[in-house]
């Protein structure tokens, strides 16, 4: 497994639409796992949530939060973020537009996003903590 890599030598790797895993704390300190839509966007995570999600509500709360993304076919590659997040409310539909077309298409998305409302905020987790991988050299060092 190569370990200490930067987010270029992934290749592409977070433009793909794969589902990221959000971790959030509960009151009790607890670990709330959601799987969740994403982009990178400008060096973070921005995942788009219901203003009243209980991911928004425990950000605002607690920002401590980690946002992971691995695939599970070779190369293996995958991303962790740790940081403290922030509740965005510019700009909302906007991501959420570009968040829901990623994973639909632009006509589908769009539906999607119109038929929840507007009541929406994006949840923005930029690195404390990067942690990049794959195991692209696997097979050639262990043959």
């Amino acid at each position: 497994m190569r370990t200490n890599l930067s987010i270029e030598d992934l290749h592409g790797f977070l433009d793909e639409p794969l589902v990221a895993v959000l971790a959030t704390l509960r009151k009790d300190g607890s670990v709330l796992l959601s799987p969740v839509w994403h982009e990178w966007r400008d060096g973070g995570f921005d995942v788009w949530v219901g203003a009243d999600d209980v991911k928004a509500r425990h950000i605002r709360r607690d920002p401590r939060a980690s946002i992971v993304v691995a695939e599970s076919r070779e190369p293996l590659r995958g991303i962790e973020v740790r940081g403290d997040a922030r509740i965005l409310e510019e700009d909302a539909v906007e991501t959420a537009l570009r968040i829901a077309s990623r994973y639909l298409g632009p006509e589908r998305g769009e539906a999607y996003v119109r038929s929840l409302g507007s009541d929406d905020v994006t949840i923005r987790v930029e690195p404390g903590v990067l942690r990049v991988w794959d195991f692209a050299d696997e097979r050639e060092m262990n043959p």
